[in-house]
């Protein structure tokens, strides 16, 4: 493997996260202690024919600040070069997601009709799950069918926080339980 993926860790007010930039594209920015964790490496690492090396690059410190400016409430969309590592599926389910808006959530439903395809919920469900650049992919907008937040790589904690952050929990019906 002779090409790098430049990663470093990131404390954030809800989590530690990993970023990651390969090709001056930010193609990581995931929960560090998710469960799925080795395998979103070992996929990526493999896609792109690349090793991990501990370093920062412009682009992991752009994306620093423009979450920062999120968590603060100072910013509602993203504007990095990204690159999505996964199956055509799998981006096609993450390019959607890029459509859902800041304050809003979808369900799992809608999302696959958004997708065009609504007996794909399982298949959707998996590819929101292994997004691996969180937050900016905003899987964290995507609860279950009756308002109840389910799966989330970070954390249903952290996810309730997210979309608290982004006022997308209109009603207290919205629970984890």
């Amino acid at each position: 493997m002779n090409n790098i993926i430049s990663i470093e860790n990131f404390k954030t007010p809800f989590g530690d996260l990993i970023l990651g930039a390969f090709d001056n594209k930010l193609c990581l920015a995931d929960w560090k202690y998710r469960k799925m964790r080795k395998a979103i490496d070992n996929r990526i690492q493999t896609y792109l024919n690349a090793s991990h090396k501990a370093e920062s690059s412009s682009v992991i410190e752009e994306t620093k600040s423009q979450l920062n400016e999120y968590f603060k409430g100072e910013r509602k969309d993203f504007d990095l070069p990204l690159l999505m590592v996964g199956s055509k599926f799998q981006k096609n389910v993450w390019d959607t997601l890029l459509q859902i808006e800041y304050g809003t959530t979808k369900s799992y439903l809608e999302l696959s009709k958004l997708l065009q395809n609504e007996k794909a919920i399982r298949a959707v469900a998996s590819a929101n799950g292994a997004n691996a650049i969180s937050i900016i992919i905003p899987c964290h907008r995507i609860i279950g069918s009756e308002g109840k937040l389910i799966g989330y790589a970070g954390g249903l904690s952290a996810k309730k926080k997210l979309l608290e952050l982004e006022h997308a929990i209109p009603n207290k019906q919205l629970s984890i339980f």
